[in-house]
């Protein structure tokens, strides 16, 4: 039972998230076509309390602040021109890259960030976390299988 608490616990965390909490889960051998899933799910759960954290944290604290609103209006002004390009479905493949700082937390951070609506960046952060669970899961499933 802890096994599964350690995987949840990695998928939902900012730097290993399915990276790490699929290859380990394997390496317990705990049951791929259960761990998949509850991995991909767990990490992609991880949006909203992120997105809706930010939001509050920003609105009722952050925003008092003259430099927090400084650096909100910069990332604005020099990453617009990405943002209108690619918009929410730049972020599939963003999350779709297996690399650090490519997950579900920055893909949310992203879409908080340039106020994309929330439900189009859950909808696909969420698809780039199953299409980076699957590489992930395709890779740490042949390593294991040498």
């Amino acid at each position: 039972m802890h096994e599964w608490l350690w995987v949840g616990l990695l998928s939902l965390s900012p730097v290993a998230e399915l990276r790490a909490s699929i290859p380990f889960g394997l390496f317990l051998g705990l049951p791929s076509g259960i761990l998949i899933p509850y991995a991909i799910l767990l990490n992609c759960l991880s949006f909203f309390p992120i997105y809706f954290g930010l939001q509050f944290l920003y609105e009722r604290l952050f925003s008092r602040f003259r430099f927090a609103r400084r650096i909100v209006e910069r990332t604005h002004l020099k990453a617009r021109s990405r943002i209108e390009r690619w918009g929410e479905i730049g972020l599939i493949f963003f999350v779709a890259i297996p690399l650090p700082g490519t997950g579900v937390w920055t893909a949310t951070l992203i879409a908080w960030l340039f106020g994309l609506d929330w439900k189009k960046s859950f909808l696909v952060i969420s698809l780039g976390a199953v299409l980076a669970g699957c590489l992930v899961s395709a890779v740490a499933l042949g390593l294991l299988s040498l």
